[in-house]
């Protein structure tokens, strides 16, 4: 069971479990410490050629999928990537972050931190279709224990371990470690199979979420929404940056579209469709909270479940509980495919080693890239939610600058992929739009009720967008469906996305830059001569490759 590898002239299948050299470092420039100190001693080159290098359709759709030996199964619809949709969207997050920050940062004008937020997701879920279309998490498991004890009745921390460890590492969690392996195994065996389990446990969700509303409506007092802005507009917008969490996720879809029956009409349908809904659902349950009880009396720690006891509906924060077990049990089970896809994919490109892209050849899933997923096991043990929560936080600040990244990949693709067209011309305007929305988020958080540096960067960003439009006019056409205004929506999707960025605390950028170090020393060190040397192989034909190692060494100063 596996795919075929040939031998002299004899063709023998190959394994699926393997485990050899090759499978992890089969690019030249790993296979002894002599051609690994010649890659490094070209690293400047090479990243000067990965710099100026362009990637074209071919290649990504038709070249990059056949490293997996295998192809994954089309069995999804845009039925299922809806459903897809809110599994992986909508957790815990609504029914934590919206009483966490009402509490703290925005007060009744909660709504429109959701909004804010939703607008900004949406504007990336635009670029990620065109992207995902044309280009084929362990603080939830922690926080199922939680809310597994809350629906028993019993305290937090009554199913978890105590130990003398130092505190934030001192309470073992086994349970959050079956659920996370559980949902990686069901992802593992069948695709189809987790839509099925998926689309039950989101349409469980979301009758207790349309229950939620509904109560709350029923016993809502207008006169709580007094104050509306008791933190002014700068909490309204810190809020957004830390709700923008319960958006998170979306991003997933984009990564079935190889087991889409019809990606061009399925994924825009399944993104854009699920995340309007969604959208207007967190709005709803968002103002409802306020308009329940007053902002100061929420508890951050459990927002809705003591406003509905405030209002004589105790026995409702079971029916709460349930709903957050089964959102945190279907962010778990498509965050799992999603993380998956992703992995297969980078090791598609080898910027990890090809062995995470290999597709089992009877489930048609990356069982290999699934396993990745087994390393978050140590995180939901051992740590406390406190401590997760802050590496959320960081990985969010990671998610936000990745959403600016892909929409910035996004005009790329569509100004530059022609050879008349030159990447740095490109890259000016970007830079001033990317300098400029950074000179916004920064004044904004040093005199948010300032304007003077406003009429410095916001001008910047106009022009920068608008000679990107003028002097560099689309040279590509989306083949099946493309962003709509571009550059102006995904110019406007990049400043949104740093603005956000902005609004958050100084820590998360603190760890955001040790995240980044971190992955440039991989990349500098393996990555960048891993891409490089599969680059170049498939550059020219078997029969046209010539040595060209003089003409790197002309090359280089």
């Amino acid at each position: 069971m596996g795919s075929m590898g040939v031998v002299g002239e004899e063709v023998q299948p190959r394994s699926y479990w393997r485990w050899s050299k090759q499978d992890f470092l089969p690019e030249e420039s790993f296979q002894s410490w002599s051609t690994y100190r010649t890659a490094l001693s070209q690293t400047g080159y090479r990243f000067k050629n990965r710099l100026i290098s362009r990637s074209d359709d071919n290649n990504e759709i038709g070249e990059l999928p056949k490293r997996s030996e295998n192809d994954m199964k089309r069995c999804l619809t845009w039925w299922d990537l809806i459903w897809f949709g809110f599994g992986s969207v909508i957790g815990a997050g609504i029914f934590v972050l919206t009483g966490q920050e009402t509490h703290d940062h925005a007060g009744p004008a909660i709504v429109l931190s959701y909004v804010a937020s939703g607008v900004s997701a949406m504007l990336s879920v635009f670029c990620y279709t065109e992207f995902s279309v044309e280009v084929h998490v362990a603080a939830i498991a922690r926080s199922w224990t939680s809310y597994f004890t809350s629906l028993l009745n019993r305290p937090s921390n009554s199913l978890r371990i105590h130990t003398n460890l130092t505190e934030g590492f001192n309470l073992l969690d086994p349970i959050a470690v079956a659920v996370l392996t559980i949902a990686a195994t069901i992802a593992m065996i069948s695709t189809r199979k987790t839509s099925y389990l998926n689309w039950i446990a989101s349409v469980v969700n979301n009758v207790v979420i349309l229950f939620v509303i509904i109560a709350a409506f029923i016993h809502a007092n207008p006169s709580n929404m007094k104050p509306f802005f008791p933190f002014g507009a700068r909490g309204v917008f810190q809020a957004a940056a830390i709700v923008y969490l319960a958006y998170g996720g979306f991003d997933n879809i984009a990564t079935m579209a190889e087991e889409t029956k019809n990606p061009s009409r399925d994924v825009p349908i399944g993104l854009i469709g699920s995340m309007s809904i969604i959208s207007v659902v967190y709005c709803l349950t968002a103002v409802s909270l306020p308009m329940m009880q007053k902002y100061p009396d929420i508890d951050p720690n459990a927002a809705y479940s003591v406003a509905f006891q405030s209002v004589g509906m105790t026995w409702a924060k079971y029916l709460v509980a349930l709903g957050a077990l089964k959102g945190m049990t279907t962010v778990l089970l498509v965050g799992t495919l999603g993380q998956a896809r992703y992995i297969t994919h980078i090791a598609q490109a080898h910027m990890i080693p090809p062995w995470f892209a290999l597709v089992h050849p009877k489930t048609g899933t990356p069982i290999n890239a699934s396993l990745d997923y087994h390393s978050k096991w140590l995180y939901c043990f051992v740590f406390e939610l406190g401590c997760l929560g802050r590496f959320v936080i960081s990985e969010r600040t990671l998610y936000l600058h990745d959403d600016g990244c892909r929409t910035s990949s996004e005009e790329v693709l569509r100004e530059i992929n022609h050879p008349t067209t030159s990447s740095f011309e490109a890259s000016h305007f970007l830079l001033i739009i990317i300098a400029s929305s950074m000179g916004t988020s920064a004044y904004w958080g040093l005199n948010p009720n300032g304007w003077v540096g406003y009429v410095v960067t916001v001008p910047l960003w106009f022009f920068g967008t608008l000679a990107m439009a003028v002097f560099l006019p689309q040279q590509r056409s989306p083949k099946v469906w493309g962003v709509p205004l571009v550059p102006w929506l995904p110019s406007l999707s990049i400043a949104t996305n740093i603005f956000l960025m902005g609004s958050l605390g100084h820590k998360a950028f603190e760890r955001f830059g040790i995240c980044t170090v971190v992955m440039l020393i991989y990349y500098v060190f393996f990555g960048l001569h891993a891409t490089y040397d599969m680059a170049h192989k498939q550059d020219q034909p078997e029969s046209l490759k010539v040595d060209d190692s003089n003409i790197r060494e002309k090359a280089e100063p």
